[in-house]
This record gives C-alpha cells, structure tokens and sequence, in this order.
C-alpha cells in the first residue's frame, strides 16, 4: 500500500461533501492537500479545519466549467511549487432530473459535460506527464452507477465520456506506477445526491480514496466505494487491488 505522508494531493470539490472527507482522510495519513471549491472563501475555510491534521494545505477556487478558470488554476497550483502525486476528481455536477427527457434542452449537455469531463480531464491532461516523468502518480477519477434512465442523460453520458478517458489513458501508463482509475461513490445523501439517497456520505470512505493507496500499477479500473463500506483502509486496499485492469 502507498505510504502518502508527505505527498501533495489536489482534491476537487473540496469545501463539503464527500470531498471534504476525503481530503480529510488523506491528511489523516500525513498527505499534504491543495483544496479547490467554486469560491477561494470555501476552500480556504476548508483548509482551515483541515490543518488541524498537521499537513500543509493550499486552496484554490475556481469555476470548473469555465475552461479559462481551469487553465488559470492550473497555473496558480504550479506557482505553488510543489509536485503533485495524487489527483481526486472529486467534483461534479447534477444539472437536473428531466421527466420529459424528451425535451432535454442542449445545455444539459454543454454544462455537464464543461464540468463533469472536461474540466477533469484538463487537470489529467496537465498533471500526467508530470507524474510520468517524476515515475509516480495516482489519478482517480469520480464516475455515476446511474444507468437506464434518460432523466438524467446530460449527467450519465458526461460520466460515460469521463469513464472512456479514464480507461484509455490508464492504457498508456498500464504497468506502471503511474495509475489512473474511476470511483463510483455510490449514492450518498450529499449536495449533489438529494436527502433520499440510500447511503451516507461516510459509507463511501474508505472506497474513494482507494485509488490513492492501491500499489499493483494497474490502471483503468473501476472501485465501487460501497463495496468497501466499514472497512479499514488497509483491507479496503487489499480488496481493490484484485480487481484487474480492463487490457
């Protein structure tokens, strides 16, 4: 298992949720954190909670579905000077449940997509050959297990696009320890997934942040976090890591 203490993680969509305990489990561990929430305000305040775990713990805010905000935080992260081992694509967007899917307008497609793929597949595109040349790294990408329902369409086939990316680029670093793998938290009672969802969002801990840890250069997986829901993380790795790479 990886021994993050000491490493710098970018965790996106951290000021709440499940991204905020994520983080929060990282530093646990001794992992430095770089926070991003929408607003410079939430992630610093996030950051304030989170230095109580005596790592170090920038903040950056930023409107994910604004290319041109992305690439500036981009830049803001590397004037930080530090290297960035672990990324959690933590964040993401519901835009609506459409009854009459039939008359889905385009921009459910437009901002889910700004948000739930693109956005994360620029910070891959920019922190990869990063960790490739440095010969570590861990990406893990937050997918949906929502299937079969037309309701929801710009939000599936954004997480659909983002799950393709994943496993294509975890084919060029396959066997490596350089390792890029989905999530799929499950649905937990957040923000994003509504109070009448099944689970807590403390039921997909330590399932998200297994792609952290996990030592085996596989990439292109995909943990399904309530798989490992009441686990230790040590266990929760163990498990993770028999599942084998989709090449």
């Amino acid at each position: 298992m990886v021994n993050v203490k000491g490493k710098w993680a970018l965790v996106t969509g951290a000021s709440r949720g499940l991204g905020f305990l994520a983080a929060a489990e990282l530093a646990k561990r001794g992992c430095n954190l770089i926070l991003q929430s929408r607003t410079a305000e939430n992630s610093q305040k996030a950051a304030a909670e989170l230095e109580k775990y005596g790592v170090q713990v920038k903040s950056v805010g930023c409107e994910l579905g604004e290319e041109k905000a992305v690439r500036a935080m981009l830049d803001e992260i590397d004037a930080f000077g530090v290297d960035v081992d672990i990324v959690l694509n933590n964040a993401g967007l519901q835009i609506a449940y459409r009854t009459e899917y039939f008359n889905t307008p385009v921009n459910d497609y437009t901002v889910s997509f700004a948000v739930n793929t693109i956005a994360p597949a620029l910070i891959c595109y920019h922190f990869m050959p990063k960790m490739i040349e440095k010969g570590f790294g861990r990406i893990i990408n937050t997918t949906s297990g929502i299937a079969l329902e037309p309701e929801q369409a710009g939000y599936s086939a954004s997480k659909a696009a983002l799950d393709k990316i994943t496993i294509d680029l975890g084919h060029t670093v396959n066997g490596t320890d350089v390792c890029i793998n989905l999530v799929d938290p499950g649905w937990c009672r957040t923000d994003l997934g509504g109070p009448n969802a099944p689970n807590s969002p403390e039921s997909a801990i330590p399932g998200v942040i297994v792609g952290a840890f996990v030592d085996d250069k596989r990439s292109g997986r995909l943990f399904r976090a309530q798989e490992y829901a009441g686990m230790e993380l040590e266990k929760a790795v163990d498990s993770a890591q028999e599942i084998d790479a989709p090449y």
